[in-house]
């Protein structure tokens, strides 16, 4: 579908947009219903926004709903400014992720002035997603998860707060801050086990809380097995409190082999991600003459 008429349509609208917000600033257009103009022209420029989105001009589509969201707030009309600032950080991130996430933080900005922290934590998670999979700074990353689980925290929204905190747990551990990824596993593990229907998911985090106190400290990560065991008692049974144990006495002898061993036998029922990859890796190394690959 061609759609260089759209295009040509939206840029009629802007340009006319442009002349009512101008006419509207003047002295005649200001005893004449100067405000009655701004709305026109918001109007139109959502109107032509979502031309360039049809027409697939996200950066035009986003400069567009920018413009709207200006004036919106220039009439005070705050609500709808942060949804235009919104729509304009969607646009934008086709195109422009900086320029997404510097829409979505005035978004944010007035959305936490409103009061309204639900919705910005979920704009921060936006925000933190554009680091990680488009800008892959993940520094960053973990900032607006961490304001996010805040933010939803405060609003007793466990849940998603807890979603937020395990990819801050899972970078931090990634970026070898081990002590900040243990106590945020420890956290939503406690969080979970007493309820019916996450605590499946505890052993889980436990097991990844031993895994990075096994990389600072073999004796730590003992003591940790114990602590969470006397915690959470299914931990016991678990294939991963088993498998932390068998490579706890692999490392304790100095052999790579049984570590590798214990490792594929828990690989072959569940699958070993990327991130337990790395975490295993980095505690094989530790073994004196290892190749450092579970293979």
């Amino acid at each position: 579908m061609d759609n260089t008429g759209k295009e040509k349509e939206a840029m009629q609208l802007m340009a006319d947009a442009d002349k009512k917000v101008k006419s509207s600033g003047s002295f005649l257009g200001g005893m004449f219903g100067g405000n009655h103009k701004v709305e026109d022209a918001c109007e139109m420029y959502a109107r032509a926004a979502n031309m360039f989105k049809m027409a697939k001009n996200w950066t035009a589509a986003g400069n567009a709903f920018c413009q709207a969201a200006r004036l919106h707030m220039q009439m005070q009309n705050k609500l709808d400014s942060a949804t235009s600032f919104v729509d304009a950080g969607n646009a934008y991130k086709k195109a422009d992720p900086q320029e997404a996430i510097n829409c979505l933080n005035q978004a944010i900005d007035i959305y936490t002035d409103m009061g309204r922290f639900t919705i910005a934590a979920k704009h921060h998670m936006t925000i933190a997603e554009i680091y990680e999979a488009e800008l892959v700074d993940i520094e960053k990353a973990i900032a607006h998860y961490e304001q996010a689980a805040d933010y939803y925290k405060g609003e007793e929204s466990n849940s998603s707060a807890n979603k937020c905190l395990l990819k801050v747990g899972l970078y931090s551990a990634q970026l070898e801050q081990y002590p900040k990824a243990i106590e945020i596993y420890e956290q939503v593990a406690t969080n979970t086990m007493d309820n019916p229907l996450l605590k499946y998911n505890a052993k889980e985090y436990f097991f990844k809380a031993a895994l990075c106190h096994f990389i600072v400290d073999e004796l730590n990560a003992k003591l940790a097995i114990e602590k969470y065991e006397g915690m959470f008692p299914a931990f016991s049974d678990s294939r991963e409190c088993k498998l932390v144990k068998k490579l706890l006495d692999a490392h304790e002898e100095q052999n790579s082999e049984a570590f590798t061993e214990a490792v594929k036998e828990y690989d072959s029922i569940s699958r070993i991600d990327q991130w337990l990859t790395t975490m295993l890796l980095r505690i094989k190394k530790t073994i004196q003459g290892d190749a450092g690959d579970l293979k």
